[in-house]
């Protein structure tokens, strides 16, 4: 009987078991994956900017796919034969007339090319929303610098990305944007001219450019892009994921759902990411070449806007004087050159500042637990003023636009853009680092007063005060958990790591304007709270 029953148990056995089996008993896979899906995962909204940026690349990916099947890479003149009557007849080039052809003539072309362009704004403002959460809560410390590195290139390659498929379709409006890359390229001292000749194949506008771009931007690009969420992935999965604090969750571990119930949740979160791009798509239009029509080299289009995160380039270029120097036959642009260097040095600060911070503090030793923002004041108002720079430099990039919409002077906008340049950024510094020592001072209060209750009492002296209502631990362990950080200080002529007395003087003046006076309010001790705490009771 037994050896009956055996082949019925072989038959009734599911077919993804015998799947699973198969693959088990020939890669052994079974077990890694049991551990990799045990694993931890906290539940935060904010770690699902991250999952933004993987689904949004998803639909990149599916929808550049389709678009490619369509359209041809190519400069070369064609009349243009379509459905759209105002162009019927005049010459564009193959790259604009597949571009109108996917629009008008091909089943599904102009909602798949219109999520596609939707797509790629939503994954850099995801990135750069993911790596404003990483840095506001310090998630790039010991031992995540390289996943930081692997973001903030991730930003970079997006932006490129962008710039490269919104020149594809050979338009005006994009024609307009390449005039502006070339002269940004011309104004760089020696190889400026070699970088222009090089990318358009020749003089501007040559004859290359798309079928270079093209290679860029579906290969190139996303394959290195690629391969940083692969390393992104690898990395976060070697070291666990952060959290925030609160009882229970110490460096040493992590409190959360398994990483099997997190998938399956995320399988319905790209569902929704994706279907919310496709009804962007649907409902709002992006990018209507058929009306600017076919780029011309001695045409500009009208009120040219750049996608968002190329703005910060162009309101930067938009509001330089028109600065030149000429010397030994030679012109230097500074008008193109110093916002060139000004947009470098501004994402460039963005990325080292991680090792920066580590230098200044000395702090070498691995977290995995989070900080909020409000005990870091310095670095919280750092970013801030990080991105009001950023959203300055936008506003000028709007500035023609700015001025026709509200009558104003297109003059008097781009002086507002010029100061705020440089004045915003203080103001909004010392605004948010006063904000997060306030609310620090907030916290304190709290903790040692404990919660306001509404409830008003009347002393035996006739005295009105409320009534406080001590914390529970999990609201206390989230107040005080976070550790205050003391300032180095510099001990002699050397830093301590064999640097000159100038380099340490430097680390220590750092480290004094992160965590010096004046950058975070003391938290109680266990003696101020136990004290306090038996004054209320009596």
């Amino acid at each position: 009987m037994d050896n009956d029953k055996r082949p019925t148990e072989t038959r009734q056995a599911g077919r993804g078991e015998r799947l699973a089996h198969w693959a088990d008993t020939r890669l052994g896979t079974r077990g890694r994956t049991r551990a990799v899906l045990r694993k931890a995962f906290p539940d935060h909204w904010s770690f699902m900017l991250g999952e933004i940026c993987l689904y949004s690349f998803v639909v990149l990916v599916l929808t550049g796919i389709y678009l490619t099947f369509y359209f041809h890479p190519s400069s070369a003149q064609v009349v243009y034969d379509g459905s759209y009557g105002p162009l019927r007849g005049q010459l564009v080039s193959e790259a604009f007339d597949s571009t109108m052809n996917i629009s008008f003539d091909v089943r599904g072309g102009l909602l798949i090319r219109q999520a596609h362009h939707w797509a790629a704004l939503v994954f850099v403002a995801a990135i750069l929303a993911h790596l404003m959460r990483v840095f506001f809560t310090g998630a790039f410390r010991k031992p995540r610098e390289l996943n930081w590195v692997v973001g903030f290139l991730l930003l970079v390659l997006g932006m490129f990305a962008g710039l490269t498929g919104y020149d594809l379709p050979d338009d005006l409006l994009s024609g307009t944007g390449l005039a502006v890359v070339n002269g940004t390229l011309l104004s760089v001292p020696i190889v400026g001219t070699y970088l222009s000749m090089f990318l358009f194949g020749g003089a501007y506008p040559g004859e290359d450019l798309i079928a270079r771009f093209h290679v860029l931007h579906v290969l190139l690009i996303p394959a290195v892009m690629l391969a940083l969420i692969v390393v992104h992935a690898v990395l976060s999965l070697a070291h666990r994921h952060t959290q925030f604090p609160g009882p229970g969750r110490t460096e040493g571990n992590v409190v959360g759902r398994p990483l099997g119930v997190r998938l399956v949740k995320s399988a319905g979160y790209f569902f929704l990411v994706s279907g919310t791009i496709l009804v962007m798509a649907a409902v709002a239009q992006i990018n209507p070449v058929w009306r600017y029509g076919p780029y011309r080299a001695d045409q500009v289009s009208a009120g040219s806007q750049p996608d968002w995160y190329m703005g910060v380039a162009d309101g930067l270029l938009r509001v330089m004087p028109g600065w030149e120097v000429s010397a030994w036959g030679h012109t230097l642009a500074l008008d193109n050159l110093i916002p060139l260097t000004m947009g470098v040095v501004l994402f460039l600060a963005l990325g080292a500042y991680p090792f920066l911070e580590a230098w200044a503090t000395g702090d070498r030793r691995p977290h995995h637990i989070l900080d909020r923002p409000r005990n870091r004041p310095v670095r919280t108002a750092l970013g801030a003023a990080w991105l009001s720079l950023y959203t300055v430099a936008l506003v000028g990039a709007a500035n023609d636009v700015i001025a026709l919409r509200f009558h104003v002077s297109v003059n008097a906008v781009t002086w507002a853009v010029r100061v705020g340049l440089f004045v915003v950024p203080a103001v909004v510094f010392v605004v948010v680092k006063r904000w997060a020592l306030a609310l620090q001072r907030r916290d304190r209060d709290e903790v040692l007063h404990g919660r306001e209750t509404g409830v008003i009492k009347r002393l035996p002296h006739g005295e009105y005060v409320e009534v406080h209502e001590p914390l529970g631990q999990d609201r206390l362990h989230a107040l005080v958990a976070h550790e205050q950080y003391e300032p180095l200080a510099l001990t002699g002529a050397d830093d301590g790591e064999g640097g000159a007395e100038g380099v340490g003087r430097l680390r220590a003046m750092l480290s004094r304007g992160l965590y010096g006076r004046g950058t975070q309010i003391r938290k109680p001790t266990p003696e101020e709270y136990k004290e306090i705490s038996g004054r209320q009771r009596h």
